[in-house]
């Protein structure tokens, strides 16, 4: 007859370990696409928050500055 072992309450074995660090894993990957889907989101209400003619203003500033005197 086998006998059993029952782990020590301050040991665990290798399959719980690895399955710790894959749980951790995913989490922190998670927590990376959410955090990277947050600035997205962030970045994006910045650039709609110019009205049309704030953004054609910018643009042709830009232009003046690379190229003097070339505005249609």
């Amino acid at each position: 007859m086998r006998r059993w072992r029952v782990p020590r309450p301050g040991k665990a074995s290798g399959l719980l370990k690895a399955s710790n660090l894959w749980k951790a894993l995913g989490v922190a990957g998670f927590l990376g696409v959410a955090a990277t889907g947050a600035v997205i989101v962030r970045s994006e209400r910045r650039r709609r928050a110019y009205t049309p003619e704030e953004i054609r203003e910018r643009l042709h500033a830009r232009l003046d500055e690379e190229e003097p005197g070339r505005r249609p």
